[in-house]
């Protein structure tokens, strides 16, 4: 998403053009990276609410951040992010505090700098009796409990979401979640990585599932953050067909996302209300009230990132559909989605494996594990049955990188060998350890 200042002014000639920005993301194996994302509720000790943007909240995090070398980002002045070599810290609109990770070389890069961005922030924040905690929903807020952070586009889409999706504001407020970038070659291995990771999403978030709590009760499914990504946008989220269609590439996804609704552009440092138009109609006639403002390649930049597929495609491959958890079991993510994709034995595997699944029954699959997670049926078994063999492949394709970074993995193999998900976990905790008093998990659960 551009930054004020940041936006690329290229104008927009042709869609080959808009392919091609997809294209430029193709690397050779040796510049392939791990990208890992992860975001985590905010919480003052002393009452458990989250914290305002100001006073003594977010914002004083961030300006002590910036006395540490971080590089602030500014919204009308405000700073809303932050910036320090090749990686970022972000807001999400209720204050969810997000770490956008360096493009590193091997997970054990990936759990260093994970371990050092906890350590840093709770140097900053613990003075200040702000703690964190990685939850794929929000255990005890209301909606209307939670903070909006001062970022001009979450204005527009505060607007926009309750027209389009029952629970869109909730993912904005109440969710959390962390995210795997991987790389991918050419056109050819972005297709077959895009349908593997497709496919495979709703495993990821019944293995990973972390949010069975709504408002201080058991909400009566395993990721609750699962059930609000499907109440959200339908036409912006999911697992889109056109991806398992024959021909598909960078040219026909081009296809795909023109058709997408936008929600706004940024000129002169401002962001302006797109909703209502789709980048094609952009495209063909301009925005309506902006006379003379065309689209260009920023524009661009900028909605691809408001496509908010389970996997969404940029110049690298986002996989997004895992609730925050444990720092073991963020770094698990990265670890199953590179052994997954990143030995050429380990994804011709798992494109195997998924290829006679119909996309009905996957995208079928996207709706039940919310509530069933790994006991949900499956290809005629458990998906607890499916998670043994897709995480053996993935240790399979670790070990063959020859770096020892399967030992990542054992966080992950751990809750297939009982059963038992970080919600289970909870869930269990719930009834057994504390009285039925959910606030107890923030003290449990803080990084």
């Amino acid at each position: 998403m551009s930054n004020p200042g940041e936006a690329d002014l290229t104008p927009i000639t042709s869609l080959r053009q808009l392919a091609e920005w997809f294209a430029v993301g193709s690397k050779p194996r040796a510049d392939w990276r791990i990208g890992t994302e992860h975001e985590k509720f905010g919480f003052r000790h002393a009452g458990l609410e989250a914290p305002a943007y100001e006073p003594d909240g977010i914002r004083a995090i961030l300006d002590g951040l910036t006395a540490r070398g971080w590089e602030p980002i500014l919204d009308r002045g405000n700073p809303i992010g932050l910036k320090r070599g090749g990686a970022s810290i972000s807001l999400e609109p209720g204050g969810q505090f997000e770490l956008s990770g360096a493009p590193l070389e091997d997970l054990h890069g990936t759990a260093a700098e994970l371990a050092d961005h906890l350590a840093e922030t709770r140097l900053v924040a613990g003075p200040m009796g702000i703690g964190f905690a990685p939850l794929g929903f929000h255990p005890l807020a209301r909606r209307e409990d939670m903070p909006w952070m001062p970022k001009g586009r979450y204005a527009i889409m505060r607007q926009y979401m309750p027209r389009v999706g029952a629970m869109g504001l909730d993912m904005m407020l109440r969710t959390c979640t962390v995210q795997v970038n991987l790389d991918f070659g050419d056109e050819a291995d972005m297709v077959e990585k895009l349908r593997v990771s497709l496919a495979l999403q709703p495993l990821a978030t019944a293995l990973f599932a972390n949010s069975p709590f709504r408002e201080g009760r058991p909400s009566g499914l395993r990721t609750l953050r699962g059930r609000v990504w499907t109440e959200t946008d339908p036409d912006r989220t999911g697992i889109p067909a056109v991806v398992f269609e024959q021909g598909f590439g960078f040219e026909r996804f081009v296809q795909h996302v023109l058709d997408v609704p936008m929600y706004f552009i940024m000129r002169d440092g401002a962001w302006i209300d797109a909703t209502g138009s789709t980048f094609r109609d952009f495209m063909a006639r301009g925005l309506p009230g902006h006379p003379g403002v065309e689209a260009t390649m920023g524009d661009w930049a900028d909605h691809v990132t408001t496509v908010f597929t389970d996997v969404r495609l940029k110049r690298f491959l986002e996989m997004r559909g895992a609730d925050a958890g444990s720092p073991e079991m963020m770094v698990g993510l990265s670890a199953f989605w590179t052994g997954l994709l990143y030995d050429d034995a380990a994804q011709k595997a798992a494109a195997s494996l998924v290829r006679p699944w119909a996309v009905e029954a996957v995208q079928a699959l996207r709706i039940a594990v919310p509530e069933g997670g790994l006991t949900t049926p499956f290809q005629n078994r458990p998906l607890r049955d499916l998670a043994r063999e897709v995480l053996a492949i993935s240790r399979d394709g670790l070990r063959a990188r020859g770096l020892g970074e399967e030992r990542h993995l054992d966080a992950v193999d751990a809750v297939v060998a009982s059963g038992e998900t970080q919600a289970d976990h909870w869930l269990r905790r719930y009834q057994e350890a504390w009285g039925q008093d959910v606030s107890k998990i923030f003290k449990e659960a803080a990084v």
